[in-house]
């Protein structure tokens, strides 16, 4: 019952915000290319439907290549990181720096270098999310008690086994929170690279209903990228939900 109210009020705050942006619009009589009404949204989203699912495909399919490639980078590097001291102080300087340079300057270079193809949308993804779920990943096991490893070494465990018995399962729930912000930025990448030189997707078709000045399908297209990376982060509460069922999210 608690969590139904928690629910309403914001739910409220959308539905009233809905309606007073529908009565602007239709009391003043603002063109389409200045401001779309949320119903010419909505019949934007329903006409173009077909379409938007296509483009999403391959947005979608782009955002999950890249997240997986980033997952294994990110385990293997925050392994190493972990394991030694030497490789963690060289390169985890480097990760915080590659942080600071917008994807959108990066974007056109790949580009250059590998064409308009699938690879340069996915590498924007790897960039976008491997940078949350290493950092989370490495410093999960960097704050386990090490009485705990050394457990297991005494009973004759070497330290790949350390690793696979403790200390990977023990940063489980690190991973899983860099994933959650990973999978948020991971549609937003896609759609980044998308925009820069594509022949599909929803990065394409938002700059190109852009151009046109058709402003309802931009905000539906809009809705569409905001709900697929909200199901993108509910896939990994489900997943989280799976590997961890002993382990309930603490809420507000």
């Amino acid at each position: 019952m608690n969590k139904w109210k928690r629910g309403a009020v914001p739910a409220g705050l959308v539905v009233l915000l809905l309606v007073l942006w529908e009565a602007v619009v239709q009391i003043n009589d603002i063109p389409l290319y200045v401001l779309p009404a949320p119903s010419q949204v909505i019949k934007a989203l329903i006409s173009e439907g077909p379409g938007l699912v296509r483009h999403a495909q391959v947005t979608v399919g782009e955002a999950l290549s890249g997240m997986a490639i980033a997952l294994i980078l990110a385990l293997t590097l925050g392994i190493a990181m972990d394991a030694f001291p030497a490789v963690k102080s060289g390169i985890y300087p480097i990760l915080v720096v590659t942080q600071t340079v917008p994807m959108i300057v990066l974007a056109p270079i790949l580009i250059i270098y590998m064409g308009f193809g699938t690879a340069p949308k996915i590498l924007t993804v790897v960039l976008m999310c491997f940078f949350p779920v290493a950092v989370s990943f490495t410093d999960a096991m960097g704050q386990m008690n090490e009485e705990y490893v050394q457990l297991v070494r005494s009973f004759g465990a070497g330290r790949w086994k350390a690793y696979c018995l403790v200390k990977i399962p023990a940063a489980v729930p690190g991973l899983i929170s860099g994933l959650k912000v990973a999978a948020t930025y991971s549609i937003s990448g896609a759609v980044v690279g998308e925009w820069i030189g594509a022949q599909s997707g929803l990065g394409y078709y938002l700059l190109r209903v852009k151009n046109g000045y058709m402003l309802d399908k931009v905000f539906a297209c809009v809705l569409v990228i905001v709900a697929l990376s909200l199901a993108m982060n509910g896939l990994i509460r489900l997943c989280q939900t799976a590997v961890m069922p002993y382990e309930k999210e603490k809420r507000p």
